[in-house]
């Protein structure tokens, strides 16, 4: 259907669910409807151009929930896909959907009573949001280089924590039975959390970036901005407040990645570029401040402190993967470096023959730098000219590296990769810095990493199949609304009120819907909505037409968020 979605490697699989389309209620699809009415009706004026042409290449209805097969077999032409998945997943790996052009759409449906903006993602956010915008060519670049930068950025263990408080509290809110006290208790959680974060990490700051721009962004004159961001794109409320005076509006640069924002509540500031072009520019500027462009002292120190797999790649090319717990350092650059338990050595991204987790079970260690009686560093040698220097199979050699690092052993063998020495194996290998010993001949062969310098340091493992990446399905689910037998006959109401629409007649049941609809559910006021919309439409001015007017005023006087629904309700018709 979309070979896109062939090319997603099993560890991003296991987070993809089937879309559970039956599941949504005709309340559900009347929401959906609501929004994007009012999306076409305002954003046309106030977002990017390319909005509502996004509309209509990505497939989306403005009448019903799409099917991710629908979106699939549109979205196909403009080199994308959609998967379905259970709210939040985690950052890393919906940055990894991304980076495969690959929407990620949380199944689920904001309940009514946050259709003006929810903290969770569902799919008014992620098919309404994001989807019509990435038809455009060079914003749907930018999205998927921030995928692949974004993958690679380095976490905290309080990022993990975050992410789990992030998704709890979105379950429960959007969960229209949850207690209020369960409710006020996982905000507290959610923010006892975010004020011992501690320095923020790469993620944080990229997740920020992400923030500002792909959810939040603005476009054109700083006086008169567009919407480009997902978020804004699909709240109804947020999309009309963020254009007000008293939301400031900075210009985009880097330094958005050092705001911080709060998903519960509307923006104080958001930042304008003047096109996507800058967009990219900003993120190139971004990247740089990153481990995986650093390299050196700052990266593996990133990769210790987020005490989980990653990869550090030195300049011969060879990328170890594993969880970094150690480096020596000197002159403020990394001299060996160590990882605790399994971890492999890689090439371009594929796993060395033998030198897998299996194999470094308990973990790798490996100076990094120049020999030092050599003019040249070993990765710049060939194969023929190791042996003429005496860096044979078979010698008893000592390796004395300009760090002070010493490893004395026989040369078992070299591992070359594009004509140059990747590893050197040794065999009785004792390895010394200073006082201290890093490896001792009794434990087996010494496999020596060649390289001066780190390069390069990011998240996760250069090559995620061979090293076994999983990302588990989250174990707390979105839960499964159990609608009660009155929830089930106003759901009712609601596809009739659709069937007649849709079928153009019938008009003579409307009388009979609405009675049961004020009688018994005298809290709804969307299914009264349409069925004004119908007696609008067939131009009936009767006692009954002004009678559902007077209940949708009389409900307009319970607060200012309904009233602002109604009114633009029925601006509509």
């Amino acid at each position: 259907m979309n070979e896109i979605l062939d090319k997603l490697p099993g560890h991003l699989m296991s987070l993809v669910i089937d879309q559970p389309y039956n599941e949504y209620t005709p309340q559900d699809h009347a929401l959906w409807r609501y929004v994007m009415r009012q999306n076409v009706r305002h954003l046309g004026k106030v977002a990017h151009g390319s909005y509502l042409e996004g509309l209509r290449k990505t497939g989306i209805s403005i009448e019903t929930i799409p099917s991710m097969y629908g979106m699939n077999r549109i979205l196909k032409e403009i080199g994308w896909a959609a998967v379905a998945v259970d709210g939040f997943v985690p950052p890393s790996a919906f940055m990894a959907f991304q980076a495969y052009n690959i929407l990620v759409i949380a199944a689920d449906i904001r309940p009514i009573n946050q259709i003006g903006y929810t903290p969770a993602p569902d799919i008014i956010h992620e098919a309404a949001g994001h989807a019509p915008i990435i038809a455009d060519p060079e914003y749907a670049d930018f999205l998927r280089r921030f995928g692949e930068i974004g993958a690679k950025a380095f976490l905290s263990p309080q990022d993990y924590a975050l992410y789990e408080a992030i998704r709890h509290l979105s379950i429960i809110k959007a969960d229209p039975y949850s207690e209020q006290e369960t409710i006020l208790q996982a905000e507290q959680q959610l923010n006892d959390i975010s004020k011992n974060m501690g320095d923020p990490s790469e993620l944080a700051r990229i997740r920020n970036l992400h923030w500002w721009t792909v959810e939040y962004g603005l476009i054109g004159d700083l006086k008169d901005p567009k919407i480009y961001g997902a978020g804004l794109l699909s709240s109804i409320e947020e999309s009309v407040l963020c254009l007000q005076p008293e939301v400031k509006k900075i210009p985009l640069s880097v330094d958005a990645a050092n705001y911080n924002y709060d998903i519960t509540e509307p923006q104080p500031q958001l930042f304008v570029t003047p096109d996507f072009e800058t967009l990219n520019r900003v993120l190139d500027e971004f990247t740089g401040t990153l481990a995986v462009q650093r390299g050196g002292l700052y990266g593996v120190k990133q990769a210790i402190r987020s005490a989980n797999t990653g990869t550090c790649v030195y300049s011969s090319g060879l990328e170890v993967s594993g969880t970094f717990t150690e480096v020596i350092e000197k002159s403020g650059e990394p001299v060996y470096i160590r990882t605790t338990g399994p971890s492999d050595l890689c090439f371009n991204g594929r796993e060395l023959p033998g030198h897998d987790r299996q194999y470094h079970a308990h973990g790798f260690g490996s100076p990094v730098g120049k020999v030092k009686t050599l003019s040249v560093a070993l990765e710049d040698f060939s194969e023929e000219e190791l042996d003429q220097i005496g860096l044979t199979e078979g010698e008893a050699v000592t390796l004395e590296f300009e760090s002070g690092v010493k490893v004395s052993g026989t040369i078992l063998s070299h591992t070359i990769c594009d004509g140059r020495p990747v590893i050197i194996s040794f065999s009785g290998c004792r390895v010394t810095y200073e006082d201290k010993t890093l490896f001792e001949p009794e434990w087996g062969t010494y496999d020596m990493a060649v390289g001066k310098r780190i390069v390069s340091a990011y998240s996760g493992p250069a090559d995620a199949e061979a090293f076994g990446l999983t990302y588990p399905a989250p174990a707390e689910k979105t839960h499964k609304i159990m609608h009660d037998a009155q929830a089930k006959q106003l759901h009712s109401l609601y596809q009739q009120v659709r069937n007649i629409r849709e079928e153009n007649c019938s008009f003579s049941l409307l009388p009979s819907i609405w009675e049961q609809l004020k009688n018994n559910h005298p809290d709804d006021w969307l299914c009264a909505l349409e069925i004004l919309e119908l007696l609008k439409k067939k131009h009936i001015d009767d006692q009954f037409t002004k009678e559902v007017m007077q209940f949708l005023e009389t409900k307009k006087s319970e607060g200012k968020p309904l009233s602002r629904l109604i009114e633009d309700g029925i601006a509509l018709l």
